[in-house]
């Protein structure tokens, strides 16, 4: 990898990332991902600094994570290894319409017994800046717990990247995250779920952009959040902020060819972080989030193959 210069600036404090290290299991070919790590990835492929904290076992899988740390160069501060449970693993089936893919995520992985004690001691050794979380990685009561203690062992802003999956979250999960988070970020179909629980506004319900503003400003009211990030795929993104402002950034180039849409929302988050450690105007951040996730796109999978990728954006964001 490149190491990019930051100009000698003060070192800045660290972004640290919660949750799922795992392997998507394709049968002929096994990719790392869990949105968590691939939103660790690219921060640390713009040389940001960052601490990811998940587990995975002590087994192939397991090694095959661990060469992507160092592959990217990333700190194993928060990697614990645990001896019984096996390493994070999604099997990924080929629907038998042979429209897209089926992905099954397995019970009781590793990343289901993160440790609250080595998880804090880790967190312990940075001094974070923001905290970044999802849900899935709470469906194990220890991981869960390790969470919870991170929330009270630091001050830090916390990034909530909701990330629903069917059958692996609760309600009850999710609403203890949302009192927590300061910014949650959410993509069209989970914000349609959180109006069908709390405002018991029908899936599928046709709102007016009105409406659709009120109903945010009521979650934002409800859960005391600071922001709201809602992406919209090839069309920007929208963020409603404390104080009843809204930036929408519609102005999105869209990518020369799209191959799949695996990872683009986490290459969002990963940037929307980056920019928000780099002191970027919000609009900025909107706008360079937008295109690298719409750029991800245009590759296979969640993060590009060739590190020499993010060169071009180093290049095009003057001041990184």
């Amino acid at each position: 990898m490149s190491q990019h210069a930051t100009g000698g600036a003060a070192p800045l404090q660290t972004t640290v990332i919660f949750g799922e290290a795992l392997v998507d299991d394709f049968v002929t070919e096994q990719l790392v991902g869990g949105a968590p790590f691939n939103v660790a990835r690219h921060l640390a492929a713009f040389m940001a600094p960052q601490l990811m904290i998940t587990r995975i076992g002590s087994d192939r899988n397991g090694a095959v994570v661990r060469a992507e740390f160092e592959r990217f160069a990333m700190s194993e501060q928060g990697l614990q290894v645990d001896r019984m449970e096996e390493t994070g693993r999604v099997l990924v089936e080929r629907r038998p319409d042979g429209l897209g893919h089926r992905f099954v995520m397995l019970p009781r992985q590793a990343y289901d017994f993160i440790d609250p004690q080595l998880a804090v001691a880790a967190m312990a050794a940075v001094t974070p800046s923001a905290l970044y979380f999802g849900t899935v990685a709470q469906r194990g009561a220890r991981s869960r717990a390790a969470l919870h203690k991170l929330w009270t062992a630091s001050s830090a802003s916390r990034f909530l990247d909701l990330n629903l999956r069917e059958q692996q979250v609760d309600r009850a999960c999710v609403s203890a995250s949302l009192q927590a988070a300061d910014i949650v970020k959410v993509n069209e179909e989970e914000l349609e779920t959180l109006f069908h629980w709390y405002f018991e506004i029908a899936p599928g319900t046709a709102l007016g952009s009105e409406e659709v503003r009120a109903a945010c400003r009521a979650l934002i009211d409800r859960f005391a959040l600071t922001g709201l990030l809602l992406t919209l795929g090839h069309r920007g993104s929208v963020y409603f902020d404390g104080d009843a402002q809204v930036i929408v950034h519609r102005d999105n180039p869209a990518p020369p060819f799209v191959i799949d849409t695996v990872g683009a929302g986490d290459a969002f988050a990963a940037i929307f972080l980056l920019g928000r450690a780099r002191g970027w105007p919000l609009e900025t951040t909107l706008a360079r989030a937008n295109e690298f996730a719409g750029a991800i796109c245009a590759v296979t999978g969640a993060v590009p193959q060739d590190l020499g990728f993010y060169d071009q954006w180093v290049a095009r964001w003057k001041g990184l």
